[in-house]
């Protein structure tokens, strides 16, 4: 830890009702979440904290009528304030909350329902046609319960706005089993699937204990806003945990974005000062920002601004909002922090948003770590790391190579409780509570984390040396044209790796701006160029452009 570090004070929770008992008696008339309509798009519907914590509590009630409260509980749908209803009444409940990847084709959704033996499922207007063939696949299944019916179909279909409805009713007349309920902390209570498309999939069990150690110990250790734009999928626990546990937890305003396509605009409509984003939204917006001063003729000057406005901040004046006031506006005006994780973001970006005045905290999770294992903080920040290990935590080193660097094991509060039915796969990654990630890594001096790469993508090359791709990966992507790249090994007929490839795609348009006659010269001239810095078995030997983007998860990251 860096010497003269201070935690920040936080309040600690022990249960998800504490945190919203607390919300409503402080924060009651605020705003909780704010969203577009689902039919009139102009709209914006305000739900108060008041409101919001009855609507679980109405949620809870009709469940345990139904007799399901203690059941497993599965829901696949966009982002949407009924998605987060569903999830923050089953934290509250004794059942099992199964947030199901909503990419997923009708097979994979399939594998996870029978692998968590839900028995209610919650859906969105845009899974009704597969709801039949569920049906018949898994009878076990009670309820179907659509977020966007009007009224019930059947005894076994229903509609959210009925089902809440009757919960009210219930509720109103005398029915407080949710509403006393006492539940167990330790208990199972929400159940990720990290896998699904094949018959295995893999089910990462977290209790409310873990979900709510995120909160009080992230906390500790980073700032977030009081109003912040949530983008990513719900089904990450990444979203669902940081951008909804933690946002609540801080009395928060949650503004829902609609549309990934929609994010800059809704930006401007919402004007949120944080925001959750992964490394490949903070790369679009880094070189849009360097694109759109190169055609308006300012990059120049953005350029000899920074390192002005650097010097100034020494001696204690901060003119960052003044100087870059069009990109500040471009963000909504009053974005302040973008908090980054879920795979590896180039430091020079990260260095970049806090050059102007936007304080990018990248972090580290998975996961099987609830999912957050450590994050950057206002008062040290450094984007060449992943921060500070959340204070719950411990880490040790595994295996470590010649340079120091180890497989990262995590023991704590947010280690998972293991993978459901599955004791062989747990085994194999937990070890007397220590949790193996199997990403490579190391703390450097003032105690932050420093992650490399996957050992699963470590390249080991004839000549003995470890290469992370990663890394290698994020020099290429300083080239401005290149807006995806993936480093691979080139093997020899004994299935030695010899050599590096890089595998990219181009950005077309930009490509279109060079005009020069070969790219294929131009791209191998311009990596040798970035790489240089690299040691000379990082060097990349051949290249491969495609001419379609790699496939990538959910959360877009590429798949390899």
């Amino acid at each position: 830890m860096k010497k003269g570090y201070k935690y920040n004070e936080v309040r600690f929770m022990n249960s998800v009702r504490e945190m919203l008992k607390i919300a409503k008696e402080e924060v009651g008339e605020k705003n909780a979440f704010e969203y577009k309509d689902e039919i009139e798009k102009e709209r914006i519907v305000k739900v108060t904290y008041k409101e919001f914590i009855d609507d679980t509590i109405y949620l809870g009630t009709a469940l345990s009528k139904y007799n399901v409260l203690d059941k497993h509980v599965a829901i696949i749908g966009e982002n949407s304030y009924k998605w987060i209803t569903v999830y923050i009444t089953m934290l509250q409940g004794n059942g099992v909350f199964v947030p199901i990847d909503k990419e997923l084709p009708i097979e994979g959704v399939i594998n996870v329902l029978k692998h968590s033996e839900s028995e209610v499922l919650f859906y969105s207007k845009k899974y009704e046609d597969w709801i039949d063939k569920i049906s018949e696949e898994l009878p076990n299944i009670k309820y179907f319960i659509g977020l966007n019916q009007e009224e019930n179909i059947d005894s076994k279909k229903l509609s959210y706005k009925s089902f809440i409805t009757e919960g009210k009713k219930e509720y109103k007349n005398g029915n407080k089993k949710f509403y006393d309920l006492k539940t167990d902390s330790n208990e199972l209570r929400m159940l990720v699937y990290t896998s699904g498309t094949t018959g295995d999939p893999k089910g990462v069990m977290l209790t409310e204990h873990n979900i709510l150690s995120v909160a009080n110990y992230g906390l500790m250790v980073a700032e977030i806003g009081d109003r912040c734009l949530s983008v990513l999928p719900y089904h990450h626990t990444y979203e669902a945990v940081a951008g909804i546990i933690i946002e609540i937890f801080n009395h928060s305003c949650i503004c829902i974005n609609d549309s990934l396509k929609n994010v800059l605009k809704n930006l401007n409509l919402f004007k949120p000062n944080c925001i959750y984003l992964v490394p490949a939204f903070a790369e679009v917006f880094y070189k849009n920002i360097w694109a759109n001063a190169k055609k308006t003729k300012k990059d120049k000057t953005l350029k000899v601004m920074i390192p002005i406005s650097n010097i100034l901040r020494k001696v204690g004046i901060d003119l960052r909002y003044k100087l870059f006031k069009s990109i500040h506006e471009a963000f909504g005006g009053s974005l302040k922090t973008i908090i980054c994780g879920g795979a590896p973001l180039r430091p020079e970006i990260g260095k970049f948003f806090n050059d102007i005045g936007i304080v990018l905290l990248n972090g580290y999770g998975i996961t099987e770590c609830s999912p957050l294992v450590s994050v950057n903080s206002k008062r040290c920040n450094d984007s060449s790391t992943v921060g500070i290990v959340l204070p719950c935590c411990e880490i040790k080193l595994e295996n470590k190579n010649a340079e120091g660097d180890g497989e990262i094991c995590v023991k704590g509060d947010i280690v998972m409780m293991g993978y459901y039915k599955e004791k062989e796969k747990t085994d194999r990654v937990l070890k007397d509570g220590w949790f193996n990630t199997e990403d490579y890594g190391h703390l450097n001096k003032n105690g932050q984390l420093v992650i490399n790469g996957r050992k699963k993508n470590l390249i080991v090359l004839d000549n003995g040396k470890n290469v992370y791709p990663e890394e290698i990966e994020n020099y290429i992507l300083k080239v401005p044209y290149i807006q995806e790249a993936i480093v691979k090994s080139k093997r020899n007929e004994s299935g030695q790796e010899t050599a590096l490839i890089a595998e990219l795609f181009l950005n077309e348009e930009k490509v279109k701006e060079l005009n020069v006659d070969d790219i294929h010269q131009k791209v191998k001239l311009d990596i040798r160029d970035v790489c240089k810095a690299l040691a000379y078995y990082k060097r990349i030997s051949e290249i491969e452009i495609r001419d379609k983007e790699f496939v990538k998860t959910t959360t877009n990251k590429i798949k390899r």
